[in-house]
């Protein structure tokens, strides 16, 4: 499947803003989206390393692991480092494919204006798609970038 260049910038740019990681597959020209315990299980097998293995050596059990690699659970900082020192990967390799939503910055935007708690809580009743809400940033972005040049 060929994606004609334009839509792949669309695609890119969106995936960029919900922070979703994008890799080229090149034998076939498809874009995918690659979470953290696939990039883990990919640098895992990249190291004939058997997830017992991995487990042990970053001091946790094969079960958390193996959540961690379907995403079940989501590793702390500290294992992330220990994860990312065992793989001989970096650990900013490792967050560029972490998807969770930053619940700290949202709490923080949230305590300091209430008013972003009550927006969010209208997009989930009114059941707005992330695609609508990445469709606006971008129409908003385009509308800024328009003025800046006048």
């Amino acid at each position: 499947m060929t994606i004609e260049p334009r839509v792949q910038s669309i695609l890119l740019t969106k995936c960029q803003h919900a922070k979703l990681t994008v890799l080229s597959n090149l034998n076939e020209s498809v874009h995918t989206m690659k979470t953290l315990g696939e990039r883990i299980r990919e640098l895992r097998e990249e190291q004939d390393l058997s997830l017992r293995e991995l487990a042990k050596i970053i001091g946790v059990s094969a079960a958390f692991m193996s959540d961690v690699e379907l995403g079940r659970r989501h590793p702390s900082d500290k294992h992330m480092r220990s994860i990312a020192r065992a793989l001989d990967t970096s650990l900013e390799d490792l967050r560029q494919f972490d998807t969770r939503p930053p619940l700290r910055e949202f709490r923080k935007a949230t305590l300091s204006n209430p008013e972003y708690g009550f927006a969010f809580r209208q997009m989930i009743d009114r059941q707005i798609s992330s695609e609508e809400l990445l469709e606006f940033i971008k129409q908003r972005d385009e509308k800024l970038r328009k003025h800046e040049a006048n």
